[in-house]
């Protein structure tokens, strides 16, 4: 079976396509252009990796839900979301936290994920992994630094844009007992996205893993438009 997953939550855009638990292509897109003028080629390249291969033999679907990028949701939900329609095959929303903590889930650390929400927030969630299985997720907020950090405790792994960020704020709070991820590994991951979704059975369950953007606060036009409506 093949699964394709894309995300847009980011300014980079990162793919991935599965043959059942195996890894067979992964491409990343760091341009300052529109996701949407770059993911059409992508995804040939991807499916023309293995040869002979067609777009319709992708038994399934996955794309990051959010946080992250307003814009940048929109446009690869949708365009997974078409793809997913027009080949009468499934779909599904995974988190785009989960996309960076995978990356790190034979961490025996706690991992804190701090991707950089702007407005002196990030959106973070904390995670305890065991020997490559995910244990304890804790919830998925938009916070301070400061949250995300006490969240986690001292002895975290601290990965994400964010924790590049805030990086002085962690040293300070945690006396120098954090450790960080490297930057190229601070985004979001395609394959860490099926890697996320594959652990549990249910992933296609569209109740369960529905692929609606999920943006944990309101977008700048949305929160000027409540100030001048006093909403």
């Amino acid at each position: 079976m093949y699964f394709f997953a894309l995300s847009t939550a980011e300014q980079g855009a990162s793919m991935a396509l599965f043959e059942d638990n195996t890894l067979v292509f992964e491409s990343s897109l760091f341009s300052r252009q529109t996701h949407s003028k770059g993911l059409l080629p992508m995804i040939e390249q991807a499916v023309e990796s293995r040869e002979g291969m067609t777009v319709d033999q992708i038994d399934g679907f996955i794309a990051a839900r959010g946080p992250g990028s307003f814009t940048g949701l929109r446009i690869g939900i949708s365009m997974v979301k078409g793809l997913a329609r027009a080949l009468s095959k499934p779909c599904a929303g995974v988190s785009s936290l989960d996309g960076i903590a995978f990356r790190f889930c034979h961490s025996q650390k706690p991992v804190c994920v701090m991707m950089d929400a702007k407005r002196k927030e990030v959106y973070s969630a904390v995670y305890q992994f065991n020997h490559g299985e995910l244990i304890q997720k804790g919830p998925e907020m938009v916070c301070s630094p400061e949250t995300a950090i006490d969240q986690a405790g001292s002895g975290a792994l601290f990965v994400g844009s964010g924790s590049k960020v805030y990086r002085e704020k962690i040293c300070n709070r945690t006396e120098d007992n954090a450790v960080f991820s490297t930057t190229s590994m601070d985004g979001v991951s395609a394959c860490a996205l099926v890697i996320s979704g594959m652990s549990d059975e249910g992933v296609f369950d569209f109740e369960n893993h529905p692929l609606n953007p999920v943006y944990l606060r309101k977008s700048d036009a949305q929160i000027h438009f409540d100030r001048k409506t006093g909403a």
